[in-house]
C-alpha cells in the first residue's frame, strides 16, 4: 500500500503503466465496490446516481478550466470527438499531429465520403499550420512520447475561421491545465484521472458549433420527467451533448477525479516530472519535462517485464509513466532493469 498527496493506493512497486490504465485510489475502488453491491441487491434506482455524474462533471471542468454547465458527458474520447467531426461542413480541413492517437484523427477521417480532409504534420508545426486549417486537433501531451504541443503558440493561432480540439487525456490529472480558450477539450478518465474505463468527458465553448449526434433522453433538460416521445427537449447548456451514462464508471470518477481537482496539480506536475526526469537522466537522456518517458534500447519492454515493472510497448518503445503513487523506488527499479 503506498500513500500519496493524503490518498491510499494499493499499487505494486514498478507499476508504470498510468498512460494506458490509471489505478484508482482505495476509496473510489472501495465507492464501485459497493455500488456493484447495491446492485446485485437490487438497492439502486436510476436517480440514485445524479450526484456521482455531477460531481465527476464538475471536476472535469475544474482539471481544464471550465463550468460545469459546459461539459459533456460521453463514454470515450472517440465518441465525443466523433460529434465534432459529424457537425462539420462538407468540405472541412483537418489539421493533425503526425503519430497522434487515433482516437484523434479517426473520427475526422471517416467523412472523406464528404470531402473532409485531415492532413498530418510533425507536431512542432502545428501551430504554424493552424490557419490555414478549419479545425486543428491534437493531444495535449503525446501519448506514444510524452511531447507537449506548444499551447501558447496554438492559442495565438486560434481564431474564428480556425476552431481547436484538444485532448487532454494523456494530461488531464497530473499537469495544471487552464485550455477555456480551445473549442473543445476532450479527456477519456481510465488514465491519469484514475477513473473505471467508461467514462469520458468534453468541454465545450458556448460559441463552438456542435451538432447533438448522440441525442437521447438523459440529454433533455430534464431526464426523468422527458422520456417518452417528442419534440425534442434537449438541455440548453452543454448535457444537451451527454450521452446516457455509464453509472459504476462515474462513481469512482466522482471520487477519484474530485480528489485530483482539489490538489495542488502544480506540486503534482513537479512530483511526477522529476521522477521522469530523473529516469532520463540515469539513462543519458536530456530532461524534458513530461511524466511520460519514452525509452528506446533493445528489449527493454522484456527487461523491464522481466523485473517486475508495468509498462507498455508505444511506437517501437517502451513507455514508462510517472503518476502521483510513482516513487523513487520505482525509477530504481527501472535503471537496475535497463543497465544490465
Amino acid at each position: 500500500m503506498r500513500e500519496a498527496f493524503g490518498a491510499e493506493f494499493d499499487v505494486p512497486a514498478g507499476y508504470l503503466n498510468t498512460a494506458s490504465i490509471g489505478v484508482p485510489p482505495v476509496e473510489a475502488a472501495e465507492a464501485v465496490s459497493r455500488a456493484v453491491s447495491r446492485w446485485a441487491a437490487g438497492l439502486d434506482r436510476s436517480t440514485d446516481f445524479d450526484d456521482a455524474i455531477a460531481t465527476a462533471r464538475a471536476a472535469y471542468g475544474r482539471l481544464v478550466g471550465f463550468p460545469a454547465e459546459r461539459v459533456a458527458i460521453g463514454a470515450s474520447v472517440s465518441q465525443l470527438i466523433g460529434l465534432v467531426a459529424g457537425s462539420l461542413p462538407d468540405g472541412a480541413r483537418v489539421l493533425v499531429a503526425a503519430g497522434d492517437f487515433k482516437s484523434v484523427s479517426f473520427p475526422f477521417a471517416a467523412h472523406q465520403d464528404r470531402g473532409v480532409t485531415v492532413t498530418e504534420v510533425d507536431l512542432a508545426e502545428i501551430p504554424a499550420r493552424a490557419a490555414e486549417f478549419d479545425v486543428v486537433a491534437v493531444s495535449v501531451v503525446q501519448s506514444a512520447d510524452g511531447r507537449f504541443v506548444d499551447l501558447d503558440a496554438l492559442r495565438a493561432a486560434r481564431s474564428a475561421s480556425t476552431r481547436v480540439l484538444l485532448d487532454a487525456t494523456q494530461a488531464a490529472g497530473w499537469t495544471p491545465l487552464r485550455l477555456d480558450w480551445a473549442d473543445w477539450v476532450v479527456a477519456a478518465g481510465y488514465k491519469w484521472l484514475l477513473a473505471p474505463r467508461g467514462a469520458a468527458w468534453m468541454a465545450v465553448r458556448a460559441d463552438a458549433p456542435l451538432r447533438p449526434g448522440n441525442a437521447n433522453w438523459y440529454a433533455a433538460e430534464d431526464p426523468w420527467a422527458s422520456t417518452y416521445g417528442l419534440p425534442l427537449r434537449l438541455a440548453g447548456d452543454a448535457r444537451a451533448l451527454d450521452l446516457s451514462p455509464t453509472w459504476f464508471s462515474q462513481v469512482g470518477a466522482a471520487v477519484s477525479m474530485s480528489w485530483l481537482a482539489g490538489l495542488d496539480l502544480a506540486e503534482v506536475a513537479a512530483h511526477c516530472t522529476g521522477l521522469a526526469d530523473r529516469l532520463r537522466e540515469g539513462l543519458g537522456m536530456a530532461p524534458a519535462g513530461s511524466a511520460i518517458v519514452s525509452v528506446e534500447i533493445p528489449d527493454a519492454v522484456a527487461r523491464l517485464t522481466g523485473a517486475g515493472v508495468r509498462c507498455a510497448a508505444r511506437a517501437g518503445r517502451a513507455r514508462l509513466a510517472f503518476h502521483l503513487y510513482n516513487t523513487g523506488e520505482d525509477v530504481d527499479i527501472v535503471l537496475a532493469a535497463l543497465r544490465r
